[in-house]
């Protein structure tokens, strides 16, 4: 299964490497979806994700904790394991294909791409804006059947 959607990191990517040799980054992303809650935020569903192969290790010094990107997933599946406990749980995995950063991180000036490696710098999304932290959650938005047709009578 596919998916694709704008997540935020929630932690530093970590490098490990298979036995075999092959780089693989972990990457845990945090998507939020809904309607704002009484608390004022939007439930959240995290994801395990791994970039496997030669783009894992030049990659993961820039995915770290609060940067937001587009995601772009593959083998999405949900991954039972037992806990410490002795319980059951269940996690959604996936492999990360390809992503676009979408802002710089959280804004708290903490974090910045190691020194030894400058990544270039994202082209900008929009020329109005740095991301969507200034747009309203209750955007109306227009019936795709109806923009379909609309784009059809042009």
């Amino acid at each position: 299964m596919k998916a694709q959607g704008l997540a935020r990191i929630g932690k530093d990517a970590e490098v490990r490497f298979t036995p075999g040799g092959t780089a693989v980054a972990n990457v845990t992303l945090a998507f939020t979806y809904g309607k704002k809650g009484e608390d004022g935020k939007r439930p959240t569903q995290w994801v395990d994700a791994s970039i496997w192969g030669q783009r894992a290790e030049p990659m993961a010094p820039y995915l770290t904790k609060g940067k937001q990107i587009v995601a772009y997933l593959e083998d999405v599946h949900i991954q039972t394991y037992t806990k410490n406990d002795g319980t059951t749980n269940a996690k959604i995995v996936a492999r990360l294909a390809d992503f676009e950063f979408v802002s710089e991180g959280s804004g708290d000036g903490q974090r910045a791409a190691p020194a030894q490696r400058q990544a270039p710098a994202p082209a900008p999304r929009q020329a109005g804006g740095g991301g969507f932290e200034d747009m309203s959650d209750d955007i109306p938005f227009a019936d795709p059947m109806k923009r379909r047709a609309f784009a059809l009578s042009i």
